[in-house]
């Protein structure tokens, strides 16, 4: 079996307001969300991803960190809220 057979293309997307980043990257087949992460070396470039705390997602589907990929999954780390959605709009109404 050539080393491709083996191999699957996904990807690794982060976002802050001012700046997204999507990694494509090659991983072997039995693959876990957290072992393409630390592939990836997004972690290095944004130190604030802390896998024990931010939630991630397959395609807006939360996921656990073992959870295995398939090809072209795209891994999705999602940023803690700063502000509850709920009192968000509250405030938005309270302003105009």
């Amino acid at each position: 079996m050539a080393i491709h057979d083996r191999t699957i293309e996904i990807e690794v997307a982060y976002a802050l307001p001012n700046q997204q980043i999507l990694k494509k990257i090659s991983v072997q087949t039995d693959t876990t969300v957290q072992q393409a992460i630390e592939y990836s070396g997004i972690m290095q470039e944004f130190p604030e991803i802390d896998l024990a705390k931010n939630k991630l997602g397959i395609f807006s589907k939360f996921v656990q960190l073992n959870t295995p990929l398939k090809s072209r999954d795209r891994i999705e780390i999602y940023r803690p809220l700063i502000i509850d959605p709920k009192e968000a709009r509250r405030l938005r109404v309270k302003k105009k």
